[in-house]
């Protein structure tokens, strides 16, 4: 529970109305009771204010509600949604220690505050930052570095000698630092290179569910701060990811690849190997980059092209089977005048 102006301080924005009134929980606006602050980010709910229940609503600077509402006013109200939501509903765990029914190994270097639930794998040399959890079945394999406040959670294997930043999240069944997909053709056989970099990851990224991050071959694949990945996306060895980018679900990145800052990939896009972006790229759903792709642009198709092109084509698609058939009697056609041409020129 907190009150409206701890709220309001909490995401700097202001209060219209009782900056006393006290708030139990986030709701939508339509389900939204008496102790509820809700939040309306998207002007086209506004008609929804006039019978929501709500204690509060976050709202923009500037837009008009209903005189009787208290108000949550702010610049930014679906990020001061998520931050209040988070105080609300989210608490972190308190600190739990090591569970008897996890394996440590006694060279690890555990911080106090630290949770590692049963079944978990700490090997030799691991270091653990203060505030961080391991759910259930974690593995860390030796000279593994977590830093503070880290949240890693049930099956995530993380192997040998990858660094990971503060405030990290990786949702179950990630694993981080398999190996890179690199094999020398010995005739009709592959002969496995061995990858012995490693994976770094900076502070505040968030890596989903099933995602694989592979170590370098030499040197190190690299995750920027603030990077977010959705479940099941795949980042091959040596690439480079730069600071908040975002990519969704099913996304992949071939091996020793450099992403901007900033970027956004859609669902189910590709980048080829050894490819450079620029920064604030933006690639739409199974969009694939075959080649360096400058930044500040929209891009679409495989191979991507600039967004309002791939739309224009995208257009005619369809009509493509209508354009061959007519194509094709353009050609008769022709073919047709093209002889009676020809047995005029023959005749004279």
């Amino acid at each position: 529970m907190a009150k409206l102006r701890e709220l309001a301080a909490l995401v700097n924005g202001c209060v219209v109305g009782d900056p006393e009134t006290e708030i139990l929980r986030m709701a939508t606006i339509d389900q939204a009771q008496s102790g509820d602050i809700t939040f309306l980010a998207n002007p086209k709910y506004l008609p929804l204010l006039a019978a929501t229940q709500a204690s509060a609503v976050i709202i923009g600077m500037g837009v008009e509600a209903p005189a009787e509402l208290n108000l949550l006013q702010c610049d930014n109200p679906y990020l001061a949604f998520a931050k209040i939501l988070t105080f609300l509903h989210v608490p972190r765990p308190e600190a739990q220690g090591v569970s008897p029914r996890a394996f440590v190994d006694p060279s690890a270097e555990i911080a106090e505050g630290v949770t590692i639930h049963p079944g978990c794998v700490v090997g030799a040399r691991v270091k653990i930052g203060t505030q961080t959890i391991l759910y259930p079945n974690v593995v860390l394999y030796e000279d593994v570095t977590l830093g503070e406040g880290c949240t890693i959670h049930a099956g995530v294997v993380i192997r040998e000698g990858c660094r990971i930043g503060h405030r990290v999240i990786v949702q179950p069944s990630a694993v981080i630092g398999s190996d890179g997909f690199g094999f020398a053709p010995d005739g009709e056989s592959y002969y496995k290179i061995p990858q012995i970099g490693i994976v770094v990851i900076e502070d505040d990224v968030e890596v989903g569910a099933g995602s694989c991050i592979d170590r370098a071959a030499l040197g190190v694949t690299r995750l920027g701060q603030g990077v977010k990945l959705d479940n099941m996306v795949q980042i091959a060895h040596n690439v480079t990811i730069g600071a908040h980018t975002v990519m969704a679900a099913q996304t992949g990145i071939a091996g020793s690849s450099k992403i901007g800052r900033h970027c956004t990939f859609g669902g189910q896009s590709s980048a080829a190997g050894h490819i450079k972006t620029g920064d604030n790229l933006t690639v739409a759903g199974r969009g694939a980059l075959a080649g360096n792709t400058a930044g500040d642009q929209i891009v679409a198709g495989a191979p991507a092209f600039a967004h309002r092109e791939w739309l224009k084509a995208s257009m005619i698609f369809s009509k493509l089977p209508t354009l061959r058939k007519e194509v094709l009697r353009m050609q008769q056609e022709i073919h047709r005048l093209k002889n009676i041409i020809d047995k005029g020129e023959s005749n004279s």
